[in-house]
């Protein structure tokens, strides 16, 4: 994982020592300049540079070389520890996965199946995207290279009755999970969000307990837009976790950051390629390396 901005950012700062330079004012203010430009919110990074600047306060801290591990410490803290994807108490577990189109849902879906897999787990993917012949196809090409079974319906059917009928018949097949797809409309669109609540009714009602999660997939070179998606999904999905995909290219990463602060929930999942197998558990000890840059 590459992620540009603030690593960048410290690499100057770390070449300016040689000159003597201290951990002052001018310096916290570059760095606020440069969190806004990873993509962290304005309210966000103005709010971390002031915690470093009371830790330093506190703890006599003059050096700028000791910047890079105070910052670490606030991301790593912030993040929180790794929040593996919850299971159902029994068969199946259920999880849906939201966002908006081309944000990497579809990838992200056969590559947690394939994850599931290695660890002798049967899936099944729901095709619940109906509006989009493409994603049904794109899905079904997907669960037949990883493995999985796939309960699809014809083009422009109720979404929430294939999802119902994924949950029948994997309780039928004695299937471990069932991961489900989901429309991808822009976040603006009120319909979109209307649905995505009555997905979420129609699921409790099959499985008897809301969805194990509800995993919001979001790319990871959105930026800002990241941010505004996952405060829309959130309050008509209920999300329970964040996926970030498309982090092998241009993602600067620190709307992550604000995603979790704003919104409290977790990121559990990064995709790193375009491979089946390109999917990892989240770090934050990893995340705040490749953010900032490990020693």
């Amino acid at each position: 994982m590459r992620l540009g901005g603030i690593r960048d950012w410290l690499k100057k700062a770390g070449s300016a020592l040689s000159f003597g330079r201290t951990l002052d004012e001018a310096l916290l203010d570059e760095l606020e300049e440069t969190l806004i430009t990873a993509d962290v919110s304005p309210r966000l990074a103005e709010s971390l540079v002031e915690d470093l600047r009371i830790e330093a306060k506190a703890n006599r801290i003059r050096e700028a070389s000791d910047l890079r591990d105070l910052l670490k410490g606030r991301l790593i803290e912030m993040l929180g520890e790794p929040t593996p994807l919850r299971e159902g108490p029994g068969r199946p577990s259920v999880w849906l996965f939201v966002g908006v189109n081309g944000a990497g849902k579809t990838t992200t879906i056969a590559k947690c199946a394939q994850m599931l897999r290695k660890r002798g787990k049967r899936c099944l993917v729901a095709a619940g995207d109906t509006f989009r012949a493409a994603a049904i196809e794109q899905l079904q090409i997907w669960a037949d290279r990883v493995g999985a079974e796939m309960v699809r319906h014809q083009d422009g059917a109720d979404p929430s009755a294939v999802i119902f009928d994924a949950i029948e018949a994997a309780k039928a097949r004695g299937i471990d999970f069932v991961l489900a797809d989901t429309a991808g409309r822009q976040h603006t669109k009120h319909n979109l969000m209307e649905e995505l609540a009555k997905i979420a009714r129609v699921t409790e009602k099959a499985l008897g307990r809301p969805a194990d999660e509800v995993v919001l997939v979001l790319d990871g070179a959105a930026g800002q837009n990241a941010i505004r998606q996952a405060e829309a999904f959130s309050k008509s999905a209920g999300v329970t976790g964040i996926a970030l995909a498309k982090m092998d290219g241009a993602s600067k990463g620190g709307a992550a950051l604000s995603i979790v602060s704003d919104l409290g929930a977790p990121v559990k999942l990064i995709g790193t390629g375009e491979s089946a197998d390109d999917l990892q558990v989240f770090d934050a000890t990893e995340f705040a390396d490749a953010l900032i840059g490990a020693d």
